[in-house]
C-alpha cells in the first residue's frame, strides 16, 4: 500500500516538476521558484472548486427536473377526470354527499376570486361547459331528474374553472416573455418564489367530502402562483432611473480608478448631481439595508425578489427605513458625496444573488418591455 501511495506520487511529481521563473525590474533579475508541492496544491484546489460546481449543476438539473415531472404528473391527472358515467354513479348513490362537494367548490372558487386583481375578476367570465360536462348533466338528468339541477351547478363550476386557468396561464405567459426580453430566465423567477421564508398552519385543500382535490381546481391553484411569481418578478426589474440627470459620468466595467489611477473594475452606473437632489427606487420592492458600507459611504439598499436588490450609495440622506416597502420611483434618499467619491454622484448597482451586473440593459429596455405588456394585457381585457 505504501508503494502504492509513493508511486502516484512520484508520477504526479512528474507532471508537476519544480519550475523556475525569472523577472527582470529596473536591470535587476529576481529569481521566483514554484515547488511541485505548490503546483499539486494549487491544482486540487482548482480540481475541488470544479467538482463543487459540477454537483451544484447537477442539484440544479434535478430540481427542474423533478419540477417538470411533478407538473406532467398533474397534467396526467387532470386527463383523467371524472367521466359523465362516474358522476351519474356518484349523483345515484349519495345526492346529499353530492351538494356537500358542489358547496365545497364554490367554497373554494369564492375564496381564490377573492384574492384576485381586479382584471384577473373582469377576464373570468363564468359560461356553460362542453365535452364531458355537457354529457354529465345530460346523463344525470335523464337518470336522476331531480339532481339535474346540480349537475348544472357543476357544469358551470367546471367552465370557470377551467377558463380562469387559462386566463391565467396566457398572463404567465406573457410576462415569461417579457422577462425573456430583458435577458432573464423566468424559471429562476418560478423557482425563487419557493425558497422564500413561508409557514403557518396546514389548511389543506379539498373539493370532495374525502378532502382529495379536484385536479382541475389544484391545476388553477398552479397556474395562478406562477402567474403572480412572474408578474411580481417583471415589477421588480429596474425600471426607472434613480436619479433625475442627464449624464452618466462613469459606466459599468472596467476603468481607471478616480484615486490611484490603476485599471479597477467599476460595478455600476455614476450619476451626476448636485448634493441634495432626490434619488428614486429603480423598481417596487423592500427596503432591506439603511446604513453605512466601506467605500460606499451612506446606502439604502432595496430587495425586489427572486435574488434582485438594487444598492444606492455616497447619499447625503435618507429618505427610507428598513422594512418599509417602496413602489418604483419612490424617493429614497438624496445624493451625496460620502464615502471613497471624489464629487457629489449617485453609485447605482444592480445585483442578482450577491453578484454584480450591469444595470443599463434594465434601464433602458424594462420601460418599453413593461409597457408592451401593460398594453397587450388591456388589449386582451377588452377583447374578452
Amino acid at each position: 500500500m505504501q508503494f502504492a501511495v509513493g508511486g502516484t506520487f512520484d508520477r504526479l511529481r512528474a507532471w508537476f516538476p519544480d519550475r523556475e521563473f525569472f523577472m527582470r525590474s529596473q536591470g535587476q533579475v529576481r529569481f521566483i521558484k514554484v515547488s511541485s508541492r505548490i503546483q499539486m496544491a494549487a491544482a486540487g484546489t482548482v480540481a475541488l472548486a470544479l467538482t463543487v460546481w459540477g454537483i451544484s449543476l447537477a442539484g440544479m438539473a434535478w430540481s427542474q427536473y423533478r419540477a417538470e415531472a411533478d407538473r406532467a404528473s398533474l397534467l396526467d391527472r387532470e386527463a383523467r377526470v371524472s367521466t359523465a358515467e362516474e358522476r351519474v354513479d356518484a349523483y345515484r348513490g349519495n345526492i346529499k354527499a353530492v351538494a356537500s362537494d358542489l358547496k365545497r367548490r364554490q367554497d373554494f372558487i369564492e375564496e381564490m376570486v377573492d384574492s384576485l386583481p381586479a382584471d384577473v375578476k373582469q377576464g373570468a367570465k363564468v359560461s356553460d361547459s362542453s365535452g364531458e360536462a355537457a354529457k354529465t348533466v345530460s346523463k344525470v338528468s335523464a337518470s336522476i331528474p331531480e339532481a339535474g339541477a346540480l349537475a348544472r351547478i357543476e357544469a358551470r363550476q367546471l367552465a370557470f374553472v377551467e377558463r380562469l386557468t387559462r386566463y391565467a396561464d396566457r398572463r404567465a405567459a406573457r410576462a415569461a416573455q417579457a422577462i425573456r426580453k430583458l435577458g432573464l430566465d423566468p424559471r429562476s423567477m418560478v423557482n425563487a418564489e419557493k425558497h422564500q421564508a413561508m409557514g403557518g398552519p396546514l389548511e389543506k385543500l379539498s373539493t370532495a367530502a374525502d378532502g382529495t382535490i379536484d385536479p382541475r381546481f389544484e391545476r388553477l391553484g398552479l397556474s395562478l402562483a406562477r402567474m403572480e411569481a412572474l408578474e411580481r418578478g417583471l415589477q421588480g426589474i429596474p425600471q426607472v432611473l434613480p436619479a433625475s440627470v442627464e449624464m452618466v459620468t462613469s459606466s459599468y466595467g472596467v476603468r481607471r480608478d478616480p484615486f490611484t489611477g490603476a485599471a479597477a473594475m467599476h460595478s455600476g452606473l455614476d450619476f451626476r448631481g448636485p448634493i441634495g437632489a432626490p434619488i428614486y427606487a429603480a423598481a417596487k420592492g423592500v427596503v432591506t439595508f439603511v446604513g453605512q458600507k466601506s467605500g460606499y459611504g451612506n446606502i439604502v439598499e432595496v430587495s425586489h425578489g427572486n435574488g434582485m436588490v438594487t444598492r444606492y450609495a455616497h447619499m447625503s440622506k435618507f429618505s427610507a427605513h428598513v422594512g418599509e416597502k417602496v413602489k418604483a420611483g419612490a424617493v429614497i434618499g438624496a445624493i451625496g458625496s460620502t464615502g471613497r467619491s471624489t464629487g457629489p454622484h449617485l453609485h447605482f448597482e444592480v445585483r442578482i444573488n450577491g453578484r454584480a451586473v450591469n444595470p443599463r440593459p434594465f434601464l433602458e429596455s424594462a420601460p418599453d418591455v413593461l409597457k408592451e405588456a401593460r398594453r397587450n394585457a388591456s388589449a386582451e381585457r377588452t377583447n374578452g
